[in-house]
């Protein structure tokens, strides 16, 4: 699978789960605020976004429920792990994704964390939650696609 990334681009951690959960609307990319510790450990690559999506605070967004792990060197100027922690993003991007929020019931997932030219950027989806029925059928569609590939190899 020859894919083509940009150099500069290094991925830190995946959210797979967010695609098969929620159908995405829109793709943007934001700066994170952190610690001294908190980067260090994201370098590490203990860095986990599964569970976590962003909120509306006081007219910023805040990532919620991202896990980085404690860096053992840090000593006593350590982090709490489950930290709110802030996203970087204009004036006008945050208002749009706060009106689409409280209007349109979209919510906000990241569905990765990569370093971009050095600074950790996270990349944030807004999304619809899928029912069941599509996750049923995203399943379907994905295993039967995995069939067709093996068929199609077989037979030539």
């Amino acid at each position: 699978m020859n894919k083509k990334t940009n150099p500069g681009l290094k991925i830190i951690c995946l959210n797979r789960k967010a695609s098969y959960n929620y159908f995405f609307e829109d793709l943007l990319e934001a700066g994170i605020v952190l610690k001294g510790s908190e980067i260090k450990s994201i370098r590490d690559g203990k860095v986990n976004i599964a569970e976590s999506y962003a909120v509306e605070k006081n007219g910023e967004l805040i990532l919620i429920n991202s896990h980085i792990a404690s860096y053992k060197q840090a000593s006593y100027s350590n982090h709490n792990p489950t930290d709110e922690r802030k996203l970087l993003l204009n004036k006008k991007e945050i208002k749009k994704l706060i009106g689409k929020m409280q209007r349109d019931g979209f919510t906000i997932v990241p569905t990765k964390m990569y370093f971009k030219n050095g600074k950790a950027k996270v990349e944030l989806a807004v999304a619809k939650g899928k029912k069941q029925f599509d996750k049923r059928a995203t399943k379907k569609n994905r295993d039967w696609n995995r069939d067709k590939a093996r068929y199609i190899r077989k037979s030539s």
